[in-house]
This record gives structure tokens, sequence and C-alpha cells, in this order.
């Protein structure tokens, strides 16, 4: 639906933070599905941990964040959207089943659980060859991008 130049387009990260390679579907403002290939390049893995590479869990946590980043910012016209940054607001019910490791691909379905005006509550769940790895619900605050 979205391939990663479209995704830059949208999305302030960049390497090595830009934990999005693709979405794969997408339903304005109620839920949308990313995808992240995880390779054994990923710079948080010569750390984490050597020998036993896994991905952190808290940047499992940001991808699917990112992901549901680009559900809100695509509503956005580019000028209003060169304005603003998602933050995290709050993380709740964050659970890890599973580790994630290089040659995994990370399949993030992300719903809209509350919106209002400048903030959203979602429920994402991460997945590897169907099985969920990771699950939690994130608050996402929009504000003013620092000058």
């Amino acid at each position: 639906m979205l391939t990663i130049q479209e995704i830059i387009k949208l999305l302030p990260h960049r390497y090595p933070f830009l934990l999005v390679d693709r979405i794969l579907e997408l339903e304005p403002g109620e839920r949308i599905v990313g995808l992240k290939n995880v390779t054994a390049n990923e710079p948080f893995f010569q750390g984490h941990f050597p020998g036993a590479p896994v991905m952190p869990g808290v940047l499992i946590i940001e991808a699917m964040a990112q992901v549901g980043a680009v559900m809100f910012l695509r509503e956005l016209d580019p000028i209003e959207r060169a304005k603003k940054l998602f933050y995290f607001g709050g993380i709740n019910k964050a659970k890890f089943r599973r580790p994630v490791v290089p040659g995994d691909q990370l399949i993030m379905e992300i719903v809209v659980l509350q919106r209002r005006a400048g903030s959203a509550r979602l429920r994402g769940e991460a997945r590897v060859d169907g099985v969920i790895v990771a699950e939690a619900e994130i608050l996402s605050t929009m504000g003013p991008r620092p000058e």
C-alpha cells in the first residue's frame, strides 16, 4: 500500500531509527498494518546481544508507534505535517511473548481504540509468522515540531 519512499515522506525518522519498511493495509482513522524486515545488519544487534541477537522490546514498541503515526500523518497536508511530531504519551499492557531475531519479518497491526484532538490511544500487535511476539496499548500525542 505504501512503499519506503512514501513512508519517508510522512515520518521524520531516518536511519537507524526508521523502523517501518512498508505499509501493507490501511483503513484510514481505524487500522493500519506495517512491515519491518529485521536484518542481521541492524545496529542494535551489535550489543543486544553479541552471539545471541534479539531485537529490543522497546524498539518493537517504537516500530508499532511509527506505523500508527503513518496513519495519522497521512491525513495532514504536507505544510501542516512539517510542523507536527507524534510523541509517546504512554505505554500500557506491554507484553513480549517471544524474541524477534535477524531474518524475522515483523508484521504490526495497529487499531485505533480512542481518538481525540491531538491524541490517540492505539492497540498494537506485532507478529512473526502469524504468532504474536509483542503487544501494547500506546498513547500517542501530536505536538509542535521543535524549531
